[in-house]
């Protein structure tokens, strides 16, 4: 099951030389994106898979058959599921709907979000084959996630991103600053379920190494930064995946022009 819907033309198509990023079309599609990450996030980064996911080689939960999945395509390896070599997992309110929840909502009270007028998008699972991470993959995938947005209408953006390793002590500066500097305003703000919550105020401010710990974050959060993301309050630990958790929160309209222009051609329309 894909959940692909169509307007009469295509929610994500940016292609550049061999490389492509489309929405997947088949079920083949959708295992190629879960072998990828399979073999990032559990022979990589040391996820726990269940026996049905060692034995299959691919990782998956009960929410992939309600979402929208990303791929980054390379011709020169072929023309299906072989060609797959990035992904991201997106989900709108309807396919929360058909679920029965968000992803998030297990780690997160995401009742602001929920309240907020408007789509909302929930993004997960990224990953990239080793050797296809480099700057031209990551700007593709971010252009075509800034066409699914202007696609589907898409106000507000939201997910956990982790960073890798489940001791928040060794974390210290790195969650400091994300509260600090980016704590979400009291309408967005989520909060890490009671059981799971890890406080993030680890440093005061004034003894916080800013620079060091901007630079030491993983790339994909300081991408979301760069977007003008805002983060929920509390840190999840997550012994499955290996990672601690942070809730990011992304207002499309706070999104820059700078950014948009960039890697979005919809720019034009006004759409936000």
């Amino acid at each position: 099951m894909v959940a692909v819907e169509s307007k009469g033309t295509k929610p994500i198509d940016v292609r550049t030389g061999d490389l492509s990023i489309r929405l997947a079309e088949t079920q083949e599609e959708v295992e190629a994106a879960q072998a990828l990450r399979y073999r990032v996030f559990c022979d990589e980064m040391h996820a726990k898979p269940t026996e049905e996911m060692r034995r299959t080689g691919r990782e998956f939960d009960r929410f992939d058959p309600f979402c929208d999945h990303v791929l980054v395509m390379d011709a020169g390896l072929g023309k299906g599921a072989e060609a797959v070599v990035g992904t991201y997992r997106l989900m709108r309110r309807a396919g929360a709907a058909r679920a029965g929840s968000f992803y998030t909502s297990g780690e997160y009270d995401i009742a602001p979000l929920l309240k907020y007028p408007g789509e909302v998008l929930e993004l997960g699972r990224s990953c990239v084959a080793k050797e296809y991470r480099t700057g031209p993959i990551m700007q593709m995938l971010w252009r075509g996630i800034a066409e699914y947005v202007h696609y589907y209408d898409i106000e507000v953006m939201f997910g956990c991103a982790s960073l890798h390793g489940t001791n928040p002590d060794e974390m210290t500066q790195q969650l400091s600053y994300l509260y600090h500097h980016h704590l979400a305003p009291p309408a967005l703000r989520t909060r890490a379920v009671k059981d799971r919550f890890v406080d993030m105020n680890r440093l005061a401010i004034g003894d916080l190494d800013r620079r060091r710990a901007l630079v030491s974050l993983p790339p994909l959060i300081k991408g979301y930064l760069r977007l003008g993301a805002f983060v929920g309050d509390g840190a999840v630990v997550d012994h499955e995946f290996n990672t601690t958790d942070v809730c990011i929160i992304v207002k499309t309209d706070l999104v820059t022009e700078r950014y948009l222009k960039h890697y979005s051609p919809r720019e034009e329309t006004g759409k936000a």
